[in-house]
């Protein structure tokens, strides 16, 4: 079992989580109000809740999954900033990246976390295109003659 890594100077645990080419920068700390939740912060000042951010159900389900897994949805403030790709990416790496801080805010939630798949980075990338083909895959038609 992991030790657990102790929080950062302003009591923020860090997650970051990947895929495709979406980056989440995930911080978690104790709720301060007494209800947590998830808010995702596009500049400084532009925070939004997720049912904002994410309009589709699976999107949004996505990133409460590992929360609700740990039971911690509202024992936690939980701040997210996405970047890149589209909106099922950024949801699948802001799971990742909650997933990673909930294991350095407690480890003793890894292995419910990885048992559930939430610890695995999906590597799967979109293939580049080749210099003199119309595409990824696609080659030009082969003619015989």
């Amino acid at each position: 079992m992991r030790e657990p890594v102790a929080a950062d100077a302003h009591g923020w645990w860090w997650g970051t989580g990947r895929r495709k080419a979406s980056v989440a920068r995930v911080r978690i700390r104790p709720a301060q109000s007494g209800k947590g939740g998830v808010k995702m912060q596009r500049t400084r000042k532009d925070i939004r809740e997720v049912e904002v951010h994410f309009s589709e159900p699976q999107d949004r389900n996505d990133v409460y999954a590992p929360l609700r897994l740990t039971d911690t949805l509202d024992k936690l403030d939980v701040f997210v900033r996405a970047s890149g790709g589209g909106t099922t990416g950024q949801a699948q790496a802001t799971r990742l990246g909650i997933a990673r801080a909930l294991v350095k805010y407690d480890p003793t939630l890894e292995q419910a976390l990885r048992d559930a798949g939430y610890l695995t980075r999906d590597a799967r990338k979109v293939e580049r295109k080749k210099y003199g083909q119309p595409g990824a895959r696609r080659r030009f038609q082969f003619s015989k003659r």
